[in-house]
């Protein structure tokens, strides 16, 4: 049963204040307080919460807990769940990244987005104040793309709120965030195959590297964590099941999808063969390319060191050539494996793609061929092979 007091009193300086006091009993015969300014904010509380307590889904800790606590709760959670290796820490710096830069700003945050909902009490917490919160964020310039992982990372906080019964429902589940058409793709443009011959032409060293990942199509986390174990040069395929990710920690491959086998042409195949002859690093555990001590190589340094200097260098002396960072040898390969044909389910599959509609996103249409294999061996024996 729920009462609504008329509340007045005197200031000390005289003046007449009164306000609206709601009390009723939860499911538990706990009593609850509330004060309201207005009666008719008084009675829409009211409402709310006898419907709530009906139902069973009135949760007193929510009219405390805001939604700050309910983000520290979450990272506290995916923290230990990272410390289980169940979590990357990529995962976990990102959706700390979010949560604290966007759902509830900490101060001192370059972004200095003020628009978040950190202090909002979980019971007041609506889907309207989750949709209230998305139009900031693109009011404030935030990409179509970036606000549904915003939103995904808060919904996923509330969702451990309703585990930890904190709150009863989870209200940014199911608010959609629109774009324009285009808003939000990844279509990609390829390097050229003579903007890739010049930089090979220069690479030195670390030519054999970027061959196998402009033939490959792996990412550079999967390049600098590939074993010989997983290079089969009889059958020409390499299985990409792990990877190395930006904070140097050697983890399983990023999904399911990313889980795969890849075939290489003869031209690679070959010039894999001759390295493992040359290299010292060829036993089964050892990295493909590794580093000069035999360990992962570090993408940053080797993009900081080696890749930027040396597109910088060919910019320079070569008119018209247009730099490109080393994701576009990725890029590079998927798009020789639509020039010749492959079927887009089939490039989904090598390119490791959680979906086919990445991949159509990403690179358009493609065109069928029944043998892969040939595909793969006249794309290395046209440009691998010298």
């Amino acid at each position: 049963m729920a009462t609504i007091t008329k509340r007045v009193w005197t200031t000390s300086k005289g003046e007449a204040r009164e306000a609206w006091l709601l009390a009723f009993t939860d499911a538990t015969g706990r009593r609850h307080k509330e004060q309201h300014a207005k009666k008719r904010d008084a009675e829409a509380s009211r409402v709310r919460h006898e419907g709530r307590v009906a139902d069973g889904s009135f949760r007193g800790d929510a009219k405390k807990a805001t939604v700050d606590a309910a983000c520290q709760a979450y990272i506290d959670a995916i923290e230990a769940r990272r410390d289980r290796g169940e979590v990357t820490e990529h995962y976990v710096r990102t959706t700390k990244a979010q949560l604290w830069n966007y759902v509830s700003p900490k101060p001192g945050r370059a972004l200095g987005f003020d628009g978040g909902i950190g202090a909002v009490k979980l019971s007041q917490l609506t889907k309207g104040t989750v949709a209230e919160f998305r139009d900031r964020l693109r009011k404030a310039g935030v990409s179509a793309v970036t606000t549904r992982r915003i939103l995904g990372s808060l919904s996923r906080a509330l969702a451990h709120a309703v585990e930890s019964d904190q709150v009863a429902t989870n209200v940014a589940a199911g608010v959609r965030t629109k774009g324009r058409r285009d808003e939000g793709t990844e279509k990609v443009t390829p390097p050229s195959k003579a903007a890739l011959a010049v930089v090979l032409a220069e690479a030195g060293d670390l030519a054999d590297t970027i061959r196998f990942a402009a033939a490959s199509g792996l990412r550079a986390s999967e390049t600098h964590a590939l074993q010989w174990k997983n290079v089969d040069l009889e059958a020409g395929t390499v299985l990409v099941d792990r990877r190395v990710d930006a904070y140097g920690n050697v983890d399983v491959a990023k999904s399911k999808a990313g889980m795969r086998i890849v075939p290489l042409g003869g031209a690679m195949l070959r010039r894999l063969k001759a390295w493992k002859e040359r290299t010292k690093f060829n036993s089964p555990d050892d990295f493909v390319f590794p580093a000069t001590n035999g360990g992962h190589v570090d993408h940053r340094n080797l993009a900081s060191r080696h890749w930027r200097p040396l597109i910088a260098k060919i910019a320079k002396a070569k008119k018209g050539f247009e730099p490109f960072g080393w994701h576009a040898l990725r890029h590079f390969a998927i798009s020789t494996w639509i020039e010749q044909g492959l079927p887009p389910k089939t490039v989904q599959t090598y390119a490791g793609h959680s979906t086919l509609a990445v991949t159509m996103d990403r690179y358009g249409h493609l065109f069928p061929s029944a043998d892969n294999r040939a595909a793969m061996d006249r794309i290395a024996d046209e440009f691998f092979s010298s």
